[in-house]
């Protein structure tokens, strides 16, 4: 179908990019001019409260990595991914990439593992990304980098690409019935829960042992941190009230932080969810029906229950405070889940495989997080602030968050994809340096399509690495296939 909005790609000068946010009504301001060196404000560094300094306003965002070894190890395409996180430039590196705490949380068969058996190749993985750093950079005294731990929950897959196994906290009936699962499947007991909790404190202890200076407890996108916040319908201490449903964060930071002195704790949060979404027959994502028998979805965290398209700020705002009762200040948002509408969680021109065509202009979608986010550190000064969704800005996404940091709207612009495909991005910015504009992530998607049919990740796309392997050519065809 033709698509009613225009590529990034072609709004070349202010004038056509402002002209279109005007037309699109949406809040979006940017910097005209940048500015470079000292000068910038992305290269502001920022102190936390133990005296650690961060050294610039660029971070790494975490990204499920496909292609480790079936017992959880890094591989050569891995390291290079990391290598490249050093380069960037970027000071914060929130986890590098997704790392399951146990076998069976692992969202797919070459999911990096965090054990005893692991934690070795795991530091190194650490090493090489700061040896990179420091052969790029001046120093790396002001990079922090930390590890994501993950549980994969409804989403794990940890023997086949091909194959759900799913570890859920309750039986949400639009989900379910979205991935096949029977009403009486089972869901995890309290006492699997207690044992889980204990493999994240475990892993990271493991984690700062390697040199580690932070874990992020994961709670975003549907996986198993995140769906412990919408489990309204869950019996029990880990679900219906907020308290019970925040209880899986709160035993997972109290073992932490007993056993780990001095290791700082961040949360990736979906600070929003909305209702699946699925393609209409134009090919256009739409919501499916998610009403229950009182016309209300109550299987959400952050948005409305009496109407879920819409975000409910009085949630996230308990969230926050509850991360500053718990003396977490390092705050990385997003939003949904690719799995069931990845139009909210990564904008993007072109979908996925396993996605639909977009229902509103990306641009909408990226203005979206950014304004929740600047919203929720209005009413948050004093918590550091990572913000997502600046990859579908493209040549834009310098100007959009020179403005935002400047302007206090968050600490960091946290970039993912684009660190695939141009990774040297964030030192190019600030060096005020003119973008490679054929290294700009253009969102086609196949660093989703292509481990979504169980090939590496990657940028084939863009990153002559990629384009090279026997696996590029395998997705041209994949991609032929879909379209005919």
């Amino acid at each position: 179908m033709t698509k009613p909005y225009p590529r990034m790609a072609r709004l070349k000068n202010a004038d056509l990019f402002r002209n279109h946010i005007e037309n699109l009504g949406i809040n979006l301001p940017f910097d005209e001019e940048l500015l470079s060196g000292p000068e910038s404000p992305m290269a502001m560094p920022l102190a936390l409260s133990d005296g650690r300094v961060i050294g610039n306003r660029f971070c790494t965002s975490p990204m499920e990595g496909w292609d480790g070894t079936p017992d959880g190890r890094p591989t050569e395409y891995t390291t290079r991914r990391w290598r490249n996180f050093g380069r960037s430039g970027a000071k914060l590196i929130w986890g590098g990439e997704a790392v399951a705490v146990r076998h069976d949380g692992r969202a797919n068969p070459n999911q990096l593992l965090i054990n005893a058996d692991t934690i070795g190749d795991l530091e190194k993985l650490r090493e090489a990304l700061v040896e990179e750093h420091l052969a790029c950079h001046d120093s790396a005294d002001d990079l922090l980098v930390g590890l994501q731990l993950t549980h994969s929950g409804r989403f794990s897959r940890p023997n086949e690409n091909t194959r759900l196994e799913p570890k859920i906290a309750y039986h949400h009936p639009v989900v379910d019935k979205l991935f096949n699962l029977p009403e009486d499947y089972p869901i995890l007991s309290d006492r699997e829960i207690e044992a889980l909790i204990g493999d994240y404190v475990r892993a990271a202890r493991q984690a700062q042992d390697a040199g580690y200076e932070f874990v992020d407890i994961k709670h975003c996108h549907g996986y198993l941190g995140h769906e412990f916040l919408s489990a309204r319908t869950r019996p029990g201490h880990y679900g219906g009230s907020f308290e019970n449903r925040t209880r899986f964060l709160r035993e997972i930071v109290a073992g932490v932080q007993r056993d780990c002195t001095g290791l700082l704790i961040g949360v990736r949060l979906s600070a929003f969810d909305f209702p699946p979404f699925r393609e209409d027959d134009d090919g256009v994502g739409k919501p499916l029906e998610w009403r229950d028998e009182r016309g209300r979805y109550p299987y959400t965290f952050g948005s409305d229950p009496d109407d879920p398209l819409n975000i409910e700020y009085d949630e996230i705002f308990a969230f926050i405070d509850l991360l500053r009762s718990l003396d977490i200040r390092l705050v990385n948002f997003s939003a949904a889940s690719p799995y069931y509408n990845p139009h909210i969680t990564r904008p993007a021109y072109f979908p996925p495989s396993d996605g639909y065509s977009p229902p509103e202009d990306p641009l909408v979608g990226v203005a979206r997080q950014i304004n929740v986010v600047a919203k929720i550190k209005s009413q948050y000064p004093d918590m550091v602030m990572i913000g997502s969704a600046y990859s579908y800005l493209q040549e834009w996404l310098p100007n959009v968050a020179q403005y935002v940091i400047r302007t206090g709207m968050a600490d960091f612009a946290g970039l993912g994809r684009m660190i695939l495909s141009y990774p040297e991005m964030p030192g190019d910015v600030i060096a005020g340096r003119t973008l490679d504009r054929k290294r700009i992530c253009r969102t086609f998607s196949d660093c989703t399509t292509a481990p979504r049919k169980g090939m590496i990740s990657g940028c084939y796309p863009l990153d002559e690495y990629y384009k090279e392997l026997p696996e590029a050519e395998q997705l041209k065809q994949i991609k032929a296939d879909l379209k005919s």
